[in-house]
């Protein structure tokens, strides 16, 4: 009795297995599932195009003629309710978390010795002039991009060109300033350093050539 009932545990057990695997071949014939074309969870940034190139630096405008009409006073203060946190200004003042900014203009980058410059700021080449520092304030990121200097810049042309105005005032070595004028623009059709167009009575002489014979009068003889 015990062989037969272990036979039938067998063969119910073997039936079903069987019974099973039909029942999956069976559906698979009968139901044709649709696969997705594409996945149903998106992960930011997997598979995704590739990020757009950086944006070109901001064109700035002229620095002469804005700092023409600089005022040093409102560069003053807004020197110190921005920057006063962290530099000092004053002849001899001492580094806080910036380098004292006094005779800054016309400075070599990384001017005060024993502060610690980041690479990217000292790395720079020449001294400091105007037109850097217009760069440097407008976005420091974008002028020495490494700079541990976490300032966002001064976006307000004016208002920067009054901040540089002020430097320039406690920097006995500052170099020219740019000029206050902007260079004129070539007229229409000119070629700068070439030969004036011709006018509207005609071409101009060829240098050299002989002038032309006036006309002979109307009861000249014939010859």
């Amino acid at each position: 009795m015990g062989s037969l009932e272990l036979n039938k545990a067998f063969g119910a057990i073997l039936t079903a297995g069987i019974a099973f695997m039909m029942a999956g071949l069976v559906g698979g014939v009968l139901v044709h599932p649709h696969r997705l074309e594409h996945s149903a969870i998106h992960i930011e940034g997997v598979g995704a195009a590739p990020a757009a190139a950086p944006a070109a630096p901001e064109a700035l405008p002229p620095l002469g003629p804005l700092l023409a009409q600089a005022n040093v006073a409102e560069g003053q203060q807004l020197a110190q309710r921005l920057c006063a946190s962290c530099h000092t200004f004053n002849q001899g003042g001492r580094s806080g978390v910036g380098p004292n900014l006094y005779g800054v203009d016309g400075a070599p980058h990384g001017h005060v010795e024993g502060f610690n410059y980041s690479a990217a700021l000292k790395g720079k080449p020449g001294p400091w002039d105007d037109n850097m520092l217009n760069e440097w304030l407008h976005k420091p990121s974008a002028y020495a991009p490494g700079t541990r200097m976490a300032f966002a810049g001064i976006s307000n042309h004016q208002q920067r060109a009054n901040v540089i105005a002020f430097i320039r005032s406690i920097s006995p070595n500052a170099p020219p300033p740019p000029p206050a004028e902007a260079p004129a623009a070539t007229p229409a059709g000119a070629v700068p350093g070439g030969t004036p167009p011709a006018t509207e009575q005609g071409s101009q002489p060829q240098q050299g050539a002989a002038p032309a014979s006036p006309p002979a009068p109307a009861n000249a003889p014939a010859h």
